[in-house]
């Protein structure tokens, strides 16, 4: 099946990718939408600019769409960049990263339903815990990029997501409920090297912003 990967550049997006195109699907492209609201309900934020290095060493083309991010109206803004995408490489699916959010694999079910399209959620409830070690072992080199929930703090971005950092996440899961997988938001993060990728992306530079109590986010530059 031709398919569009909704595409954020974090972990949960890029690994659905390479399990739909493991089970022998074609993906014709990547639809990155940046929102101007970072607390979006629907969009993942920190460093999305990056994704167009991800895309390159994907060799894969990618459809950028701009939203406001206002809930709800920031749907018609993808519903648009889905559109594009199915007018211009005739894709027949969407691939997205959901976990455990029916909120969002609800409303891209709807947009899919009303295109004509297939939605593809590789991760739908998945173990969490087999899953971040699945990521380890596939060779997928992810790093945290903010966070959002106590206790995490500042000195958890760049991380990356190793053993040690699945030990501690754990224990936090017991303590404060943080979400394993971060599907609560408690965590983003940004691929810099997988099975698909033609190079492991290097970060040039990085800056940090505080945003509000245990929130923070690093946006990254990457070395072209």
């Amino acid at each position: 099946m031709k398919l569009a990967s909704l595409f954020s550049g974090g972990k949960d997006s890029v690994y659905s990718l390479y399990t739909a195109k493991k089970h022998g699907n074609e993906i014709s492209c990547l639809i990155s939408i940046f929102s101007k609201n970072k607390e979006s309900y629907m969009f993942h934020t920190p460093s999305i600019e990056k994704t167009k290095h991800q895309a390159k060493s994907m060799n894969l083309p990618i459809i950028i769409a701009k939203t406001e991010g206002e809930k709800e109206e920031e749907l018609k803004d993808l519903e648009k960049a889905i559109k594009l995408a199915k007018k211009r490489y005739n894709i027949e699916g969407i691939i997205s990263g959901a976990l455990a959010s029916n909120y969002q694999k609800s409303r891209i079910e709807e947009i899919c339903k009303r295109l004509n399209l297939k939605s593809l959620t590789p991760l739908w409830h998945i173990d969490e815990l087999n899953y971040l070690n699945e990521l380890i072992k596939n060779g997928f080199k992810v790093i945290i990029t903010g966070v959002f929930a106590y206790p995490l703090n500042q000195s958890w971005l760049g991380r990356l997501i190793d053993k040690r950092f699945i030990e501690e996440i754990q224990i936090l899961n017991k303590k404060y409920k943080i979400h394993i997988a971060g599907e609560g938001g408690e965590y983003e993060t940004f691929v810099l090297d997988c099975p698909l990728f033609k190079k492991t992306l290097n970060i040039s530079s990085y800056k940090d912003f505080k945003e509000g109590e245990n929130s923070y986010r690093r946006e990254i530059e990457i070395k072209e």
